[in-house]
C-alpha cells in the first residue's frame, strides 16, 4: 500500500493505492509531504480535479473498495445514482432490497473508502436536507453544487 498526498479544493487529499488500484480517497488535516505518488494515484487525482472543475461526470481510473457484503451492496447502489441527482437513505435501503435498513445504509456511507467516486454525497435526509458527510457538510454542499443538485440546507 502506498499513500500519496495532494492539495485540492478541500484541503489535503490522501490517495491510497495497492498496485494499480486506488483503494482509498479521504481528506486529511493539513498539508503533508507528497508521499509515494504512483501512476494510479496521479490518474485518480487528475480525474478528481476534472470532476471538481465540472468537466468530468464519471471516473475511469482503476479502483476497488474493501468492505462487508452489505457495505459493498450499498456502495454499488450509490454508484447507480445518476450525476446531478440525489437519493435518500430510505431510497437506497429500498434499492438494495432492505427497506428498513436506512440507518445501516447511513453507516455504510460513513465507511465509504472512495469519497466522491462512490458518491455518498448524493445521499440526503428524508426531508431533502444535507446530513452527514465524512468531508463535512460544506464539502457535500459544494459537490452537489458542482452537479447542480438542489437540496435544503
Amino acid at each position: 500500500m502506498k499513500q500519496a498526498y495532494y492539495e485540492f479544493e478541500f484541503g489535503t487529499l490522501r490517495i491510497t493505492t495497492d498496485g494499480d488500484f486506488v483503494t482509498r480517497l479521504d481528506c486529511v488535516g493539513g498539508p503533508r509531504a507528497p508521499g509515494e505518488h504512483t501512476a494510479a494515484s496521479d490518474a485518480a487525482f487528475c480525474e478528481l480535479q476534472q470532476y471538481l472543475a465540472g468537466t468530468r461526470r464519471q471516473f475511469t481510473f482503476a479502483h476497488r473498495a474493501q468492505g462487508t457484503e452489505f457495505q459493498k451492496k450499498v456502495w454499488q447502489a450509490l454508484t447507480e445514482i445518476p450525476y446531478g441527482q440525489t437519493r435518500t437513505y430510505g431510497q437506497i435501503a429500498a434499492a438494495i432490497g432492505n427497506p428498513k435498513a436506512s440507518r445501516a445504509v447511513g453507516m455504510a456511507n460513513n465507511k465509504n473508502p472512495l469519497m466522491i467516486v462512490v458518491p455518498c454525497h448524493r445521499v440526503i435526509g428524508a426531508g431533502g436536507s444535507l446530513v452527514g458527510y465524512a468531508g463535512g457538510l460544506d464539502m457535500k454542499r459544494r459537490l452537489l453544487q458542482i452537479e447542480r443538485c438542489e437540496v435544503n440546507g
